[in-house]
């Protein structure tokens, strides 16, 4: 599920970035792994439990963004009959991490790999997550392979799910993807991506599911202060992602077959929390008529458009109701959906950046292989919940205060000016106090005044933005 995606440039001493490690100091972010786990991570790279099938001989390929090295994910696709054969590696985490030791442990402590503008703060040592586990080119690596044939509708009619070793031989960014598929320049298994990607985002509509394409903001240093511009995201972007949602909701069905799991799970978002995002779309003088469905909405819209990608982005929110719910010995609970997915799904694609996905692979391949699961998986099942749900507080946390931070840097000189705006929420509790969207830049903050008119469109004077010291701060103009 999408996340705030902000990327800062520049030096280290330069305000912003300045600003962004002070935040990780007061939020306690470890910026190094104690010794210990260090040196054990470092032991398990040398010697990872191997798998005895090999699947070298396939040519894997993986697809990221440009630079990445945390690698969870390889991909090898081929036609079947008259349908499709996905093969999809993901990095056995398992493979390195000794249950109860001490490098288990810090994971369990920091539960995801954290995002801020300038880095990310990981959640295994990088000899590991960047390393050893990573599904680097021409390397061969321990992997959980998931086979999935697909019939011509792009239809799942048949899983396998076994350790193997892989070997990638590309890796390749989205934009690479993308123009070879365009170009008409790329192999079969590259070729293939948009086929299948097409195929599942059909059925997606179909079953009423819904993908936000939320665009990257970047934000450069130039001339003393700060500009922001967008990358939204390719076609290519959304058909990789298909794989991933499609091997989420096979692990699903594995695990709800089997009668012992985890999914990701979400709730239908609340009647509030939709009218909220009406008034936001009035903001952006987005045209939005009461006939028209959220889920039908969104596929009209344009992320490289800076309004759409600002109500994109907003659409998030109906994204924080969801959690993670274990079940056991066949009693499965009251939500097994997904709302935006439309179908039971599980996290389990990027184990070298979550927790909870190292624990689902396990579950799988034990659902797969008809056997009980490790007793270290089961031992740990319950508490699982609670420590993702203390983690992507966490996240968010960080994202929130990251965001407040960008924005302040983005208008720090600029106050006293006055932009057009809307506001889209009002405090329950203090009805002088509420959320202003602004209609260029993109910017989201705080609003104080009387009489601040819900959903309707003011002019609003900028009366704080001091990144690192407080948040943006608006006034009616």
């Amino acid at each position: 599920m999408p996340r705030r995606k902000i990327r800062v440039t520049g030096a280290p001493e330069v305000p912003l970035r300045a600003a962004l490690a002070a935040l990780r100091a007061e939020l306690g972010i470890p910026d190094v792994f104690p010794a210990e786990v260090q040196a054990e991570a470092e032991r398990s790279a040398q010697a990872p439990t191997l798998p005895s099938y090999d699947a070298t001989d396939l040519p894997f390929f993986t697809v990221d963004p440009p630079g990445s090295t945390d690698l969870d994910q390889a991909t090898h696709l081929s036609r079947q009959g008259t349908g499709f054969r996905v093969r999809y590696a993901i990095a056995d985490v398992a493979a390195f991490v000794v249950p109860g030791g001490r490098l288990d442990s810090e994971a369990h402590k920091r539960v995801n790999t954290l995002y801020f503008p300038d880095q990310k703060v990981p959640l295994h040592p990088a000899v590991l997550s960047e390393g050893a586990g990573s599904l680097l080119p021409d390397r061969t690596r321990p992997a959980v392979l998931w086979t999935l044939d697909l019939d011509a509708e792009g239809r799942t009619v048949a899983v396998d799910v076994r350790r193997a070793l892989v070997r990638s031989r590309a890796k390749l960014d989205y934009a690479d993807v993308q123009r070879q598929i365009d170009s008409g320049t790329a192999e079969e298994p590259v070729a293939l991506l948009k086929e299948i990607g097409l195929a599942r985002e059909r059925l997606e509509v179909e079953r009423g599911g819904i993908s936000l394409g939320v665009p990257e903001q970047e934000i450069t240093e130039r001339d003393h202060g700060y500009e922001l511009a967008f990358r939204a995201p390719l076609p290519a972007d959304g058909w990789n992602a298909q794989l991933s949602l499609l091997t989420g909701m096979a692990a699903a069905d594995l695990m709800t077959a089997t009668g012992t799991g985890i999914l990701r799970t979400l709730p239908a978002a609340p009647d509030g929390a939709v009218a909220r995002l009406r008034r936001t779309a009035v903001a952006l003088r987005i045209d939005w008529p009461h006939h028209v469905s959220y889920a039908a909405l969104i596929r009209t819209l344009d992320p490289h458009d800076p309004r759409h990608a600002a109500f994109l982005q907003e659409c998030t929110t109906l994204l924080r109701g969801a959690g993670y719910t274990v079940f056991r010995d066949g009693n499965l609970p009251a939500i097994t959906t997904h709302a935006a997915v439309a179908a039971p799904y599980a996290h389990c694609t990027a184990p070298l950046r979550r927790l909870a996905d190292r624990y689902a692979a396990e579950l799988c391949l034990a659902a797969a292989a008809g056997r009980t699961p490790p007793d270290w998986v089961l031992a740990a099942l319950d508490a699982l919940p609670q420590q993702m749900a203390d983690g992507t507080r966490r996240a968010g946390t960080v994202e929130r205060e990251c965001v407040d931070i960008v924005e302040a840097a983005l208008l720090k000189d600029r106050v006293g000016d006055v932009f057009d705006g809307c506001v889209v929420d009002l405090s329950d509790h203090e009805p002088t106090v509420g959320t202003v969207q602004l209609e260029s830049p993109a910017v989201i903050g705080r609003i104080e005044g009387e009489h601040l008119p819900l959903g309707e469109r003011l002019r609003v004077r900028l009366v704080r933005a001091d990144p690192g010291r407080a948040k943006i701060l608006f006034t009616p103009a």
